[in-house]
């Protein structure tokens, strides 16, 4: 890895271990072998470095969610968020790191307009998909109406299923349980 790739390996790093605000230039320094120096060179500054980092793992966790969306391909509605919520409960463990870095976004989103800009198109861009996943079509077939509504209503259960995932996921439900849940909420 290049000097700028490192940087922002170390930057994710203290992401993870730090926090974004307790994060300082010196601790990605060191986390990343890179020279101080060298934070100012590539991006200008820290807060640019640590925004990097911050859309970089949010959409690296883009990438887990798109897997499971994919892997979601059963017959019918109920099923495929099933197996999503599956796919989706076995990642949060395995994507901890990931995941704590990424849920940082939110709170970036509300100072930097460039984090907002992006969490705000990878929203829009998510909703349809999902929304194409649960009805089991190509994301072109959806209309505005169902990505609003369907889109939406499935990105919040993933958000807050991380939320908890992170904070207690002992306490997570089986894809089934949500599912099961899902289905009761719609009355059906």
């Amino acid at each position: 890895m290049g000097q700028r790739e490192d940087l922002l390996a170390g930057a994710k790093k203290c992401l993870v271990e730090k926090g974004y605000s307790r994060t300082t230039a010196r601790d990605i320094a060191a986390a990343s072998g890179a020279h101080l120096a060298s934070i100012g060179y590539h991006f200008g500054s820290k807060d640019n470095l640590m925004n990097t980092a911050v859309l970089e793992a949010t959409s690296e966790w883009g990438d887990t969610i798109e897997a499971a969306v994919r892997a979601a391909r059963a017959e019918t509605h109920s099923r495929r968020l099933e197996v999503f919520l599956d796919e989706l409960f076995a990642a949060i463990p395995r994507e901890r790191p990931l995941l704590v870095a990424t849920v940082q976004a939110y709170e970036q989103a509300q100072f930097v307009e460039e984090v907002r800009r992006f969490l705000v198109g990878a929203f829009e861009q998510a909703r349809e998909g999902l929304a194409a996943m649960i009805l089991g079509v190509s994301p072109e077939e959806v209309d505005d109406d169902t990505a609003r509504g369907l889109g939406s209503l499935v990105y919040s259960l993933i958000v807050g299923y991380i939320l908890q995932g992170l904070l207690a996921p002992e306490a997570l439900p089986t894809a089934a349980q949500a599912a099961r849940a899902v289905r009761t909420l719609a009355g059906g």
